[in-house]
């Protein structure tokens, strides 16, 4: 949202809210699953790591709190895919 994403840099204005989603989406994933160079983190780092994100404007915080608020659905949801 502030204009550091990829691939082309938009910023919040250029952002609907289809791309938000997506956004909130790949990061929580990220976390949550298990990666080659680490495994999946533990709740309490991804929700530290998502409200960071959240006050740097890096990914919408209003979509933040709807993922954060039914965390373990979600989790499940990344974890199986």
């Amino acid at each position: 949202m502030d204009g550091t994403g990829y691939p082309f840099g938009a910023d919040e204005p250029e952002l609907d809210l289809g791309c938000r989603i997506m956004a909130v989406a790949d990061v929580f994933q990220a976390l949550n699953q298990n990666r080659p160079y680490r495994p999946a983190l533990p709740k309490e780092k991804v929700v530290d790591i998502m409200k960071a994100k959240a006050k740097q404007r890096h990914i919408d915080p209003d979509l933040m709190v709807v993922v954060l608020d039914d965390y373990n659905h979600y989790a499940e949801i990344a974890k199986s895919s």
